[in-house]
């Protein structure tokens, strides 16, 4: 396996970008994972690993068709947006993602904290969501605080990235009610609302969903909480409505 020393190097170079530039990833059509943990996770998922960069010896055994290179910590260090990355530092090919019937889901609108999209993405998956609908200004999927935050729920969940057009199209295919979650008066409780077989919305901490998208709602929910709390984080909310979904 070939030594590779420079940040000039083209495997070096590439990798960088892919961590560190959304154009780089979408005119690459791939996105940088880091970790052992996170690349058993993709080969056991089948995602198409195109580029390992090793710091040190390998720990698993790859397809041939997959580049391999060894590097110093060092440069592993540089190339990684992970602070103190033990590595492998990794290519993976963006799916091609074909739609499927679902039989419910959660929408997020608007959420710009990758933290909180990946951690909404692990909860879909542990609860066994049919599709994760990212609407409008949403966190980019493949930056490495996403997948990082999916904990290896972005090889296995199914996701959709659309507009309120296609979200309407989208939830009428299916046959889902769509359900905003807001803090309203007209809001009805969670735990009264049957939103097993639904699409439930939910929108930015900041600012909720937009008035655009809850025209499209059939109704509102509110989750139940203490008159003092004002609202909820959106990964929080969705946890929540995820575990009513599967409850």
């Amino acid at each position: 396996m070939e030594q590779i020393t420079s940040r000039k190097n083209h495997a070096a170079a590439y990798l960088r970008a892919l961590g560190a530039e959304p154009k780089a990833r979408r005119e690459a059509g791939a996105f940088l994972c880091d970790g052992e943990t996170t690349l058993r996770d993709a080969l056991a998922a089948g995602a198409e690993i195109t580029l390992v960069l090793w710091a040190g010896e390998p720990s698993a055994a790859l397809p041939d068709t997959v580049e391999q290179y060894q590097c110093s910590p060092e440069l592993l260090q540089y190339v990684s947006p992970l602070k103190n990355s033990p590595g492998p530092v990794f290519a993976v090919k963006m799916p091609q993602r074909t739609e499927t019937p679902v039989k419910n889901a959660i929408v997020l609108e608007n959420v710009q904290d990758p933290g909180n999209v990946g951690t909404v993405l692990r909860t879909a998956n542990a609860m066994g969501a049919g599709a994760v609908l990212l609407v409008g200004a949403c966190a980019d999927l493949y930056s490495p605080k996403t997948v990082r935050a999916s904990m290896g729920a972005i090889f296995r969940q199914n996701v959709v990235l659309t507009d309120l057009d296609g979200l309407k199209n989208y939830v009428n295919r299916n046959s889902l009610p769509l359900y905003g979650a807001a803090l309203s008066a007209r809001a009805a409780d969670l735990r009264e609302t049957n939103v097993k077989n639904a699409a439930v919305a939910v929108g930015s901490e900041g600012r909720g969903l937009s008035p655009e998208l809850l025209a499209l709602c059939q109704g509102e929910v509110i989750i139940p909480m203490e008159p003092c709390a004002e609202s909820l984080n959106a990964a929080v909310a969705a946890s929540i409505i995820l575990w009513e979904m599967r409850r």
